[in-house]
C-alpha cells in the first residue's frame, strides 16, 4: 500500500498543472461513478496539501453543482424522483435552509445529491443556487480535507456523537415558519 501511495504522490508532483485539472474534473464527474465526495476531498487534502486541496475541491464541487443544476433542468424524471425522496425524508411542507444543508453534508450517511436538490428546490435561480451551493460546500470541504485523515481514527462513540451534534444543530437552524397554501393544506390526494 505504501508503494501505491508513493507512486500516486510521484504522479501528482510530476503532473504539474495537469494533476489539479484532472482532480477537479474527477470531482465534477465522480457523481456518475458513485464515489462519495468526502472520499475525494480527503484524497485532495492528502495529495495536494490542505490549502490547495480545499481550493481544488471547492472548484470541483462548484463544477458538480453547475452540472447538477443543468441536469435538473434537462431530466425531469430525476427531478421527480428526488422530489419524492425529499418529501418522504424531509417532509412535504419543509424546506432546508443553506445552514442546515451545510451541516447535514457533514454527516456522511446523508445523500449529497438529495441535499443539492433541497438547495435547488429552494433556490431555482442559477445565481442563487450557485451561491447557496458554494456556501454549503465550504464547511464540508474544510472538514473533510483537514480532518479527513483523522476521521478514520475516531472511535465509534466519537463518530456517533459528532453525527448527533450535527443533526441537533441542523434541527436548531431550521426555518421556524412554514407557509402552506390553502389548496395544498386541504389536498386529500397526498
Amino acid at each position: 500500500m505504501d508503494d501505491a501511495w508513493s507512486m500516486l504522490l510521484i504522479v501528482v508532483e510530476s503532473g504539474g498543472w495537469f494533476a489539479p485539472v484532472l482532480f477537479i474534473l474527477f470531482h465534477v464527474f465522480r457523481q456518475f461513478v458513485f464515489i462519495p465526495p468526502a472520499v475525494v476531498c480527503i484524497a485532495g487534502g492528502l495529495m495536494f496539501g490542505v490549502v490547495p486541496g480545499i481550493v481544488y475541491s471547492l472548484l470541483g464541487l462548484s463544477g458538480a453543482s453547475i452540472l447538477f443544476y443543468f441536469l435538473m433542468r434537462q431530466i425531469p424524471e430525476m427531478m421527480n424522483k428526488l422530489s419524492r425522496l425529499k418529501k418522504r425524508l424531509v417532509g412535504r411542507f419543509r424546506d432546508l435552509t443553506v445552514a442546515q444543508v451545510a451541516l447535514l453534508r457533514l454527516v456522511p450517511v446523508i445523500h449529497y445529491q438529495l441535499l443539492s436538490f433541497c438547495l435547488y428546490d429552494r433556490k431555482s435561480n442559477f445565481k442563487d443556487f450557485m451561491i447557496a451551493s458554494f456556501l454549503a460546500n465550504i464547511p464540508f470541504v474544510i472538514f473533510y480535507t483537514i480532518f479527513g485523515e483523522y476521521v478514520g481514527e475516531f472511535s465509534s462513540f466519537t463518530g456517533l456523537f459528532m453525527m448527533m451534534v450535527f443533526l441537533l444543530l441542523a434541527y436548531l437552524l431550521r426555518e421556524k415558519i412554514t407557509f402552506i397554501k390553502w389548496r395544498e393544506f386541504f389536498d386529500r390526494t397526498t
